[in-house]
C-alpha cells in the first residue's frame, strides 16, 4: 500500500473509521472512499456489489459493525446477529469479487472462550462464549471464519485483526449503547453537573478488561495493511492487544478523579458484567509490529473526556 493506492474504510463515521481516517490523513494518504451510514447500507447486498465495482478499491480497511454496551447487546440480540452477519458477507463477498489485494477485517476479543482469561488466537471454539455479547460474538466469528476460507479456497488476502476493548474521541456517548469508557463519562459527568451524590456501576468492580485507545488501534491496522502477512497469522487472524488490563473499578476511579466528582461509587452486583478477567495474548502482533506506541489509559481517558466536552459544547449534548 503506497500513498496513492485506492482506499476503502468501511464504517468511515464510527468510532474505528474516523479514527483511522483521520491517521491515514495525517500520514499522507489521500485517495480515500468512505463508505458510512450516510452513503451506503451494507446490509444491501446488490447496494453494496454496486458501491465496489464503481469503487474498485485496491485496499480495504473493513470496521464497519452494529456496536453497543452491554445493556444494549442483551436487549437486542437479534439485530446485533443479523445485521453483523449482513454487513460482514456482503463486504466479504464484494471485497473478493472486486479482487481487491487486500484486506483488514475488525473483530472482538468477544469471540474468545469466557473461561480463557488470555486467549490467544488458536483458543476460538475452546469453550463457550459469554452469553452477554453472544449475538455480537457470533456475527464477529462468522466474518473471521469467512475471511479464513476465502484466502483457503481463493487465496484472497484477507487478515482479521481481533481487538480488545476500545475507547476514545469519535465513541457514541450513550448510555444505552455506549461502550464501558463512554457510558461512565457520561454517568460521571452528568453527576458532577446535578451534584448527585453517587454514581451507579454495574457489577462488581473486580471484572478486568484491556483497554486500547482507538489512535493506537488506527497505526495497528496501518502498519498490519503494510507488513503483516498471511503466513505471519493463525488461519488469517491475528490478536492486537497491548497486553495489559485494569478492574472496571480501576477504571471508574480514574475516569471519577479526570472528571472531579466528589461523589460516592456505588456498584450494583445485581447487574451482569460479563467475564471476569479477558487480556488478549498478543504475542505473535508485537513480534511484528515494533514501532507502535502505547498510549497510557490515563491520558487516553483525559483526551476522550475532552472530545466528550467539545462535542457536547458545539451543539449542547454529546455525540
Amino acid at each position: 500500500m503506497d500513498k496513492n493506492s485506492k482506499i476503502l474504510i468501511t464504517g468511515a463515521e464510527g468510532l474505528v473509521g474516523k479514527s483511522l481516517v483521520k491517521e491515514l490523513k495525517n500520514q499522507g494518504y489521500e485517495n480515500l472512499i468512505l463508505a458510512g451510514r450516510n452513503n451506503l447500507n451494507l446490509t444491501k447486498r446488490e447496494e453494496v456489489f454496486e458501491f465496489f465495482k464503481k469503487e474498485s478499491p485496491e485496499y480495504i480497511f473493513h470496521t464497519a459493525a452494529k456496536v453497543g454496551g452491554i445493556k444494549e447487546n442483551i436487549e437486542n440480540p437479534v439485530e446485533f446477529l443479523r445485521d453483523n452477519i449482513l454487513i460482514n458477507t456482503n463486504v466479504i463477498d464484494a471485497a473478493f469479487m472486486c479482487k481487491t489485494e487486500k484486506m483488514i477485517n475488525i473483530s472482538s476479543a468477544t469471540i474468545y472462550p469466557s473461561k480463557i482469561n488470555t486467549p490467544s488466537e488458536e483458543d476460538l471454539f475452546e469453550g463457550k462464549i459469554e452469553e452477554e455479547n453472544e449475538a455480537y460474538a457470533l456475527s464477529k466469528i462468522v466474518g473471521l471464519k469467512l475471511c479464513e476460507y476465502f484466502n483457503r479456497e481463493y487465496n484472497a488476502n484477507f487478515i482479521t485483526l481481533i481487538s480488545p476493548n476500545l475507547y476514545g474521541g469519535y465513541s457514541k456517548f450513550d448510555p444505552s449503547k455506549s461502550n464501558a469508557v463512554a457510558a461512565l463519562i457520561v454517568r460521571f459527568h452528568a453527576a458532577k453537573e446535578n451534584n448527585l451524590l453517587n454514581v451507579v456501576v454495574w457489577g462488581s468492580g473486580d471484572a478486568q478488561r484491556e483497554f486500547l485507545y482507538i489512535g493506537d488501534l488506527a497505526k495497528i491496522m496501518i502498519e498490519s495493511m503494510k507488513s503483516i502477512k498471511k503466513e505471519d497469522t493463525f488461519r488469517g487472524a491475528i490478536n492486537c492487544g497491548l497486553g495489559k488490563d485494569i478492574s472496571i473499578r480501576e477504571l471508574a476511579v480514574m475516569i471519577k478523579k479526570i472528571i472531579g466528582f466528589q461523589g460516592e461509587l456505588i456498584f450494583d452486583k445485581t447487574k451482569p458484567e460479563g467475564v471476569k478477567k479477558r487480556r488478549l495474548n498478543s504475542s505473535r502482533i508485537k513480534k511484528l509490529l515494533k514501532n507502535v506506541e502505547d498510549t497510557p489509559i490515563e491520558e487516553g481517558l483525559k483526551i476522550t473526556y475532552d472530545y466528550f466536552l467539545n462535542s457536547k459544547n458545539k451543539d449542547g449534548r454529546a455525540n
